[in-house]
């Protein structure tokens, strides 16, 4: 009886369990590496099935697509000792360009086959607390997204009515708004051509409650930056500020996991893509791969470094060739500095003003 249970427990260890993770049911795929034998299960997506799932097969690896949910799964593969292997579904292996049939049990055999390989394209999963941060991060630019959107719902309004439209950011002070509000109006007192004046009390609450979430984000993340030593070091940079500082040390927690510039700039996307074929060999765009978020706000410091640092204005003036490639120089100069960025942040140096690149025909 111990001989198999032994038996039983060194063929476990050889599993490998691909689930295909959705927000309300997962399929889990137990792929034997030997047999080359794949059995599923499908259960509800949360903690304690999962943990079911893991007690029952003792797989000897999890391998789970890059989602929204990847973080608490891995975490939970941590708690319970278990390896986990996050699949990049971003990557060329993970391409159904052609595929006449996906499902969700596709999916998850996919994982298992392609772990099996060896040829499982994986990403890294940041700290718990890193991913807290980033979170916050994306919720402080949703707030300020819906400011401006209500702003901009503001300007309409007014605009429909045939009155001038707020302009300057002293229309958004207190007084301005003091101003906007001599035309609003409860809407459950507003008759039936006046709608539009509750319409703009409407919009009024709700720019001052995306202003007040907006503080106490903001006042967090002020907090939190001041506990870190890599955002203070970030911010020696002139021209970079808290926001942008506190966002690349979210997203470049490890710096060392970086081996060039090339492989920091890959990572957030701001490189361009390259189409290769015989004798054509041409770059377009770039990739946009990554995260998103940091890539936006890099590009906005960048416009904001030309007013406070020389460097910046110097590389601008250089890769922008008078006023015909602007947008291009703005994006080469954000990549030129996420490359500083992580740099300082692998050394643990601040900023080192450098000499101004020679000028172009010099």
């Amino acid at each position: 009886m111990s001989t198999n249970l032994t038996n039983t427990a060194t063929t476990a260890t050889g599993l490998i369990l691909a689930i295909d993770l959705g927000k309300f049911k997962s399929v889990a795929c137990t792929y034997d590496r030997a047999a080359a034998q794949a059995h599923f299960d499908t259960l509800t997506t949360c903690r304690h099935e999962l943990t079911k799932l893991f007690d029952r097969h003792r797989p000897a690896v999890v391998v789970i697509e890059a989602c929204t949910l990847a973080g608490w799964v891995h975490d939970l593969c941590a708690e319970r000792g278990v390896a986990c292997k996050v699949a990049n579904t971003a990557s060329e292996a993970w391409k159904f360009k052609h595929t006449k049939r996906k499902t969700d049990k596709d999916d998850a055999l996919r994982l298992a086959q392609l772990e099996a390989l060896g040829q499982l394209p994986i990403v890294t999963i940041p700290p718990h607390q890193t991913r807290q941060w980033r979170s916050l991060i994306a919720y402080r630019q949703t707030l300020v997204g819906r400011r401006v959107a209500v702003q901009n719902r503001l300007r309409a309004l007014l605009v429909g009515q045939g009155l001038p439209a707020p302009r300057g950011h002293r229309a958004w002070t207190e007084l301005g708004l003091q101003g906007i509000a001599e035309h609003a109006r409860p809407l459950a007192d507003c008759g039936p051509d006046e709608l539009w004046r509750g319409l703009l009390d409407l919009a009024l609450t709700e720019l001052r409650q995306a202003r007040e979430l907006l503080d106490q984000a903001e006042a967090k993340l002020d907090a939190l930056a001041k506990e870190d030593a890599a955002v203070q070091l970030l911010e020696t940079i002139p021209g970079v500020g808290p926001r942008t500082a506190e966002a690349v040390a979210a997203y470049l927690p490890d710096p060392q996991r970086f081996a060039s510039g090339k492989q920091v700039s890959a990572y957030a996307g701001l490189v361009p893509r390259q189409y290769q074929s015989g004798e054509t060999d041409r770059r377009g765009r770039i990739t946009k791969r990554g995260p998103a978020l940091l890539r936006k706000l890099l590009v906005e410091c960048a416009w904001v470094m030309l007013r406070y640092n020389s460097w910046a204005r110097a590389v601008y003036q250089r890769l922008s060739r008078g006023k015909a490639r602007k947008k291009q120089a703005i994006v080469a100069l954000a990549r030129k500095l996420l490359v500083r960025c992580w740099a300082m942040l692998r050394d643990g140096t601040p900023w080192r003003a450098e000499a101004a690149p020679a000028e172009v025909g010099a």
